[in-house]
């Protein structure tokens, strides 16, 4: 699941993009002009961000060179327009803005472009966690932009975990997911309780997430 910004003037156009995301999975923000996509930008800190080209306060391209100039173009940035001509398009992408979509959008087309998108926010090579991510002091932000790690602490053996981001965003996803819930399950004893209060989800649930990655239920009672 992606935290996806879509940011247009129309209601009609933010409630279908909306309603489409969502069926995928992903988590919508919504802005209808400048100010509202600043400030979700800041708050909700987007992995895709789907932007209007026309409207009625800053339009879309110049709040794209606003975040580039400003280091904050950090996602990528789809843009989406009905009247925007041939020049305009190539000036976004010169900009920083991913890719461009012609209104009314189909939906193979703004599939592809997000699931293109989204492609784009993993690292191109494999990054190597190791105790640090098991030590609880590794941010995820870190683990997908490929920043640098925390100096190593020595778990033994098996704190080290690797994960190889040349890969689909839903494997990718199973594998972080995975070591996850394994640290919590080591740092919580084998405690389901205490695991599921941790992470925020029911007992219920979790066990069938567990079930899901394959996670060894017995790993917490060993390594406690």
């Amino acid at each position: 699941m992606a935290n996806i910004l879509v940011v247009d003037d129309e209601l009609g156009i933010r409630d279908l993009l909306s309603e489409i995301l969502n069926d995928e999975g992903h988590q919508i923000e919504l802005a209808e002009n400048a100010a509202q996509a600043r400030a979700a930008r800041v708050r909700a800190r987007p992995d895709l961000v789907l932007l209007d080209i026309w409207m009625p306060d800053t339009d879309g391209v110049t709040l794209l060179k606003e975040w580039s100039s400003s280091g904050l173009l950090t996602m990528p940035v789809i843009m989406m327009s009905g009247h925007a001509t041939i020049d305009t398009a190539v000036e976004a992408t010169k900009i920083g803005a991913l890719a461009f979509l012609e209104k009314p959008i189909t939906l193979q087309k703004l599939l592809k472009a997000v699931e293109q998108g989204l492609t784009k926010t993993i690292a191109r090579k494999p990054v190597m966690l190791n105790a640090a991510f098991h030590s609880g002091d590794l941010s995820l932000e870190a683990v997908m932009t490929g920043g640098t790690l925390p100096a190593p602490v020595d778990l033994g053996p098996q704190a080290t975990q690797s994960f190889f981001l040349e890969k689909p965003l839903r494997n990718a996803r199973d594998e972080f997911e995975k070591a996850y819930f394994e640290f919590h399950l080591v740092k919580e004893g084998g405690s389901m309780t205490r695991v599921a209060e941790k992470t925020g989800l029911e007992r219920t649930h979790l066990y069938r997430k567990l079930k899901q990655l394959g996670v060894d239920l017995t790993r917490g009672k060993r390594g406690g």
